[in-house]
């Protein structure tokens, strides 16, 4: 320890591999820091304080640093065929490389977007040592807003690269396990070692690749510019030989193993004592780490909600809540705006893989079968991980759009080994209230206690709404009933009126057909009238006839006939007075017959004068 004093300045451990890891595990320019100078100490007037023991540790004036020069962070920034080095330090802002870029690139701020962010887009104002970056970091520019030219072609297709995706096959050779790992184009070499570390429980300093191109010399590079096979590269990894076979190959290097892989990383060398990482922490023998939760940056929350169901049930079983599939409008949506009677609370599990508490609470709480009933029946269950951080900033966009900032501000406050979570939400006339925040750090019969107390709240609550809504639907019903009555008697006069409408339409027509019938019958009358032979006078020689027939209404109509003369003259004659022989018939007094039986005037009216009778048919 004190040799490693020595040359880093550092008594804290922890600090000093953080070091280390910001600088790939590079030793000496750890220790001298940026532009390879050693940081300033304070003048020292005995040297006794200085060290000259391992030749592979650089002399440092003192031990005791003072004060340390400024972080420096380099930045690859790729610009179509482009590519700017910007080293600024990490109290700078996201803006001031804009800046630079906007002098070199020829292109305006307002129109640049900056991308490769590991924690996702940020704001130009945000502080670069904030977002905890590595010394060597490579981002890329996009200028969705200005359109390449034909000279620019070969630059849209390396930005057409960069939005590709690359699927590297990885053979995990100890293991003897392949690994299908899809990455964007805009994923750095480094970012993928470190995802591989994650899975084979290799350190990136401890990892041998074969199957890099020779043109991905630089860990900072970009897999779209590192020259590997689109749309797929194979790749092997296996862990290097431990800093204990390093000694007997190398003495020369055994001061700077002891430091990089020994003393910096008490856990990591576990292996050369033949016990397995996964066991020191407890996941078990297959020397690989569990599969995360949820996909970062997923895209579509219902296939985010899918992965998640798939891999609790294959880490716990099948006998866990039913987590909704859909977004958190959408179970906000099912729980809170259907009738009153069918309404829930909405359970929000919020897990993540980095506490402690987690595989605890999964395994005996949220699978025991009480509780997974309770939920059941009670409760919407959905869940988000919020283990990677770009998960987490989503999630607290949703809650402070759905429920509020109050809500975001709260998980924020939340500790890592505070989690898992469990809100209890509950739907109200003008708002969502979050009635309760259940802790991993509970007991299956408190959990049960607190879910209970919570479903009491809102069934009082469930009861007024059941109310409100009878009271509601009620009222709409009478009102329907009024509308409905409303209608049937509008129906009832429009009925009654188009009927009425009829049967005047009706009564015009009949009174136009009886001023036609009327008009007609006259026509026939004067024609018949103006056909009929003139009125013999009782002074001929001829025999004539005088008859006096009766009308219907008792009046007398007489005229002479000719003795001779046809029947037909009588008939038009008749109906020449308004008559006519298809309505009336004559019949004599006496004897009483029919004189349409006849052909020409019966004789015993011929013999002078005779009554006949107009009878209607």
């Amino acid at each position: 320890p004190d040799k490693d004093n020595a040359c880093t300045g550092i008594d804290n451990i922890a600090e000093a591999i953080t070091l280390l890891e910001l600088n790939n595990w590079d030793l000496v320019v750890t220790a001298t820091g940026p532009g390879g100078a050693a940081p300033a100490g304070p003048a020292s007037s005995s040297s006794s304080s200085s060290y000259s023991g391992s030749p592979s540790c650089p002399v440092l004036p003192s031990r005791h640093i003072v004060e340390r020069q400024p972080r420096m962070l380099h930045f690859r920034v790729e610009y179509r065929q482009r590519s700017v080095e910007v080293v600024l330090e990490e109290s700078s802002t996201v803006g001031e490389i804009k800046q630079i870029l906007e002098t070199e690139l020829q292109i305006p701020m307002s129109k640049m977007q900056l991308k490769g962010w590991k924690s996702g887009d940020v704001l130009d104002s945000t502080l670069l040592r904030t977002l905890h970056l590595p010394k060597n970091n490579s981002l890329y520019v996009l200028t969705p807003d200005i359109t390449p030219s034909a000279s620019t072609s070969q630059n849209s297709a390396l930005q057409e690269t960069l939005n590709q995706n690359f699927l590297l096959v990885i053979t995990h050779r100890e293991a003897q396990r392949d690994y299908n790992l899809h990455f964007p184009g805009t994923k750095t070499i480094q970012e993928v070692k470190r995802n591989v570390s994650d899975l084979t429980n290799i350190p990136v300093r401890h990892q041998q690749w074969d199957g890099w191109p020779a043109s991905a010399s630089d860990d900072s590079m970009t897999l779209a510019a590192s020259g590997i096979s689109f749309p797929c590269h194979h790749l092997s990894v296996c862990r290097r030989s431990s800093p204990a076979n390093a000694q007997e190959q190398t003495e020369e290097c055994t001061d700077v193993h002891m430091v990089s892989d020994s003393e910096g990383d008490d856990f990591e060398d576990a292996s050369e004592f033949g016990v397995d990482e996964a066991e020191i922490f407890g996941m078990g023998s297959s020397g690989c780490r569990k599969s995360p939760m949820m996909p970062e940056n997923c895209e579509n929350e219902g296939e985010a909600l899918l992965h998640f169901t798939s891999e609790f049930s294959t880490r716990y079983g099948d006998c866990h809540p039913v987590f909704f599939i859909g977004s958190l409008e959408a179970a906000s949506q099912e729980a809170f705006y259907g009738k009153a009677r069918d309404r829930k609370l909405l359970a929000i599990y919020l897990h993540n893989d980095e506490s402690v508490l987690s595989n605890v609470f999964c395994s005996q709480m949220m699978c025991a079968e009480s509780i997974v009933s309770y939920l059941s029946q009670n409760f919407t269950t959905w869940a988000w991980d919020v283990t990677k951080e770009a998960n987490k900033a989503r999630l607290l966009t949703m809650c402070t759009r759905h429920f509020g900032s109050v809500v975001a501000q709260t998980i924020r406050t939340y500790k890592t080994d505070q989690f898992p979570l469990l809100l209890i939400v509950m739907g109200k006339r003008t708002s969502n209230e979050v009635l309760n925040v259940i802790q991993g750090n509970t007991t299956v019969d408190e959990l049960m206690m607190r879910l209970m107390g919570a479903m009491e709240i809102f069934t009082a609550q469930q009861q007024e709404d059941i109310k409100d809504e009878d009271e509601r639907e009620a009222r709409e019903m009478v009102k329907r009933e009024q509308d409905e009555a409303y209608r049937l008697s509008l129906e009832a006069d429009r009925k009654k009126r188009e009927a009425q409408e009829r049967e005047e339409a009706e009564q015009v027509r009949l009174e136009q057909i009886r001023k036609e019938q009327e008009e007609e019958r006259e026509a026939i009358r004067l024609s018949l009238e103006q056909a009929l032979p003139p009125e013999p006078s009782e002074e001929g020689g001829e025999p004539i006839s005088k008859l006096r027939i009766r009308t219907p209404s008792g009046e007398f109509l007489e005229r002479r006939f000719l003795g001779g003369c046809k029947l037909q003259v009588l008939f038009d004659f008749v109906a020449s007075k308004g008559y006519p022989s298809d309505e009336f018939k004559l019949l004599t007094t006496f004897p009483r017959r029919n004189v349409s039986d006849y052909a020409t005037l019966p004789v015993f009216l011929r013999r002078g004068l005779g009554d006949v009778r107009l009878l209607h048919f």
